[in-house]
């Protein structure tokens, strides 16, 4: 799982039968630099999958590839990324 900040969110206006009413958000992963530093995601954007709610701004948990598409089995969707969880808080520890 990664952890990404929503910047935006996607209108599609075709979309797979499968995902149709689906909503979509724009995200930037977080190296654990940025994330040990408070700052900003410094990843390449991606869209993820959302039907959390995660508004602009959000930090979110994400998951990717096979991961993404497992909470919607035994329905094969096409899903590469999926917002798992908000955070509300983020805490790292240091290392030993």
């Amino acid at each position: 799982m990664r952890v990404a900040e929503v910047i935006g969110s996607v209108t599609l206006s075709r979309a797979h039968p499968l995902l149709v009413g689906s909503r979509w958000i724009i995200g930037v992963p977080y190296s654990l630099e940025a994330l040990r530093a408070d700052g900003k995601g410094d990843g390449e954007d991606l869209v993820i999958f959302d039907n959390l709610g995660a508004g602009l701004g959000s930090k979110i948990g994400f998951s990717e590839g096979g991961e993404a598409a497992a909470p919607f089995y035994p329905v094969k969707k096409p899903v590469d990324a999926y917002a798992a969880l908000l955070l509300d808080k983020l805490e790292i520890s240091p290392r030993d």
